[in-house]
């Protein structure tokens, strides 16, 4: 995901906890913001209780923005996904299938048609 599209300082994760609208499922807890651009632009979370070692925080990590980059999401949001403990050991399709659902219910997901 290119660097124009990623939430990358705190000050950004901070807004969109304590400004943000949350939608949660099993897997993730999604919170979201308008951000007054025409870009959406994402941050990735996964907490030290949920993966001690670094290595597993940013393998799933690296899974979660994977599936991201390839759902059509409408413009102008800064966008938080942060994992709970079962998308650690979920399969691909579970994990595909909770993001889009989460964003569904967050209605962040572009209309097909």
């Amino acid at each position: 995901m290119e660097r124009a599209r990623r939430l990358r300082k705190g000050t950004e994760f901070d807004t969109a906890y304590s400004k943000g609208t949350v939608v949660g499922s099993s897997l993730f807890a999604v919170r979201y913001v308008r951000n007054g651009t025409m870009e959406t632009r994402w941050g990735f979370a996964v907490g030290k209780r949920i993966a001690r070692k670094a290595v597993d925080r940013n393998r799933a990590k690296r899974r979660i923005r994977e599936f991201a980059r390839g759902l059509g999401v409408v413009q102008g949001f800064d966008i938080v996904v942060v994992a709970r403990a079962p998308s650690l050991v979920a399969s691909t399709p579970e994990l595909r299938d909770g993001l889009r659902r989460v964003l569904e219910r967050a209605r962040l997901l572009e209309e097909q048609g």
